[in-house]
């Protein structure tokens, strides 16, 4: 792991140094942080390449490398992306020297070490043979400025643990996270003064987690429930937020079996439950004073001869029957009995469900934003607001009566699909809801797509994106 230093104290002049600059910098400006030579050098490459603002250059001088970041850049909220754009000009030196102009923001070097951190990220334990030329070398980032502590990068250090924790489960193979691998794993987050109980299929049946069970019964790994507590102001009896998360470990679509092509990737169909997983740990960690709940509801979803058959009628926790026309819309079945079960055992009166619940949500919105529905649109504003301060953007869909009305069955209270395939991710919304008992805020996420990135951006590597951490814990701040 790297260590990032901050203080405002003088380091060896050979250490690779960062500097900011703009397309008016002058040699005097440049000069605060480099010697004469250094400047007139960084100045005379800045002019020659007519760099612009969001170019980032390196210099390599008798001494030292130099890397410029060109920018007039003001906005906290995209110092985090610049942090992620330095690391990968920096990634190969021992250490680095980031220098901070006076302009810049009191928290921009807490931000930016969270985006080296982020985008420093990298899932390899699996790989046994790499030269040593393909190993990160960076070891200390220092960061100089005025006025600066450690204690103050403390929860910018926990959420970068918390989205990489979130990456690391949804990366691993399905082997190695079935729903008992993944209950044991998060088990062990108690040590942080978590509460967490861990439900075996005994207690999920005689608690009528019927849906749940029924996706996992084609498998012979069987489904776990997790529930997680943090009890941060003990002045309060009541959760201040719920949060559900679908824990699909594997799924191959059930007896409504997916492609081949592809179905690798549904080992991360739990994409769900480790944001859900990771954001509580930010919490513990954070010791953030609210009441937080999570469920994440465990199962593979397998074809075998014990599998549910499409037409099958099960009846949920709720006491709703659901005709099941497609196994592979199974996440909403584990999310359906998990949402009622947080409100009935524990009372919460506003909750949040997280999925990579539709591949119609793909077609809506691509790989750029996750879809967003309700039923209060002031809790919906807030859940906005909350993606554009992280960078986790997301776009409301609308729910109504008509939409709702596609889930009716002629033989059941419902169904899990509607036979149209028009507005799947919208239907899908419909069917939770009719889990959402009165009076309960709610808002449903659907994070297909934006569960994994496929070419890798600054912040998000290669692989599991970790969606859904950071837009949790700024909802929980501002609850």
């Amino acid at each position: 792991m790297t260590q990032y230093v901050f203080e405002n104290k003088r380091v060896s002049a050979n250490v690779t140094a960062v500097v900011f600059t703009n397309p008016k910098t002058n040699l005097e400006t440049l000069q605060q942080f480099l010697n004469e030579d250094e400047a007139s050098a960084l100045l005379s490459r800045i002019k020659k390449l007519s760099a612009k603002s969001g170019d980032i250059l390196s210099l390599e001088t008798a001494k030292r490398k130099i890397v410029a970041v060109v920018t007039d850049l003001k906005n906290e909220e995209q110092y985090q992306l610049l942090g992620g754009k330095i690391y990968k000009h920096i990634k190969k030196e021992t250490s680095a020297l980031v220098l901070l102009p006076e302009e810049f923001s009191h928290t921009a070097a807490y931000e930016m070490a969270l985006g080296i951190e982020l985008g420093s990220y990298s899932f390899d334990k699996y790989i046994t043979k790499r030269a040593d030329k393909d190993f990160p070398k960076l070891e200390t980032v220092y960061f100089k400025a005025k006025n600066l502590s450690a204690k103050e990068y403390i929860p910018y250090a926990a959420l970068a643990n918390g989205v990489r924790y979130a990456r690391d489960l949804t990366n691993e193979p399905a082997n190695n996270m079935t729903p008992q691998i993944m209950a044991d794993e998060i088990k062990r987050l108690g040590y942080l003064g978590l509460d967490v109980e861990i439900l075996d299929e005994k207690r999920m049946k005689s608690n009528d987690f019927n849906l749940a069970l029924s996706v996992a019964q084609g498998s012979e790994n069987k489904p776990r429930v997790a529930v997680l507590k943090w009890l941060g102001n003990q002045e309060n009896d009541n959760f201040d937020l719920g949060l559900v998360g679908k824990g699909v470990t594997f799924d191959a679509g059930g007896i409504s079996l997916k492609p081949g092509n592809g179905m690798w990737d549904m080992k991360q169909d739990m994409a769900g439950a480790a944001a859900v997983v990771g954001a509580m740990k930010v919490i513990a960690l954070q010791k953030l004073p609210v009441n937080v709940i999570g469920i994440v509801g465990l199962v593979e979803n397998m074809p075998s001869g014990t599998a549910t058959r499409p037409g099958d009628i099960v009846t949920s926790m709720s006491g709703q029957t659901v005709e099941i026309l497609n196994t592979d819309a199974e996440g909403r079945l584990v999310l359906a009995d998990c949402l009622w079960y947080i409100q009935s055992q524990y009372g919460v009166k506003k909750v949040i469900d997280i999925a990579t619940l539709t591949g119609a949500i793909m077609v809506a919105l691509g790989t750029e934003m996750a879809g967003v529905m309700g039923n209060s649109q002031t809790f919906i504003e807030t859940i906005k607001n909350a993606g554009l301060n992280t960078g986790e953007e997301v776009w409301q869909l609308p729910i109504n009566s008509a939409y709702n009305k596609m889930m009716d069955s002629d033989i059941a209270d419902m169904k899990n699909i509607s036979e149209s395939r028009n507005a799947g991710s919208i239907t899908a919304a419909c069917f939770l809801q009719r889990f959402i008992q009165k009076g309960v805020e709610w808002a449903h996420l659907d994070i297909a797509g934006m569960d994994k990135e496929t070419k890798g951006k600054p912040l998000t590597p290669k692989g599991a994106s970790g969606f859904g951490v950071k837009l949790f814990v700024e909802i929980i701040k501002n609850l």
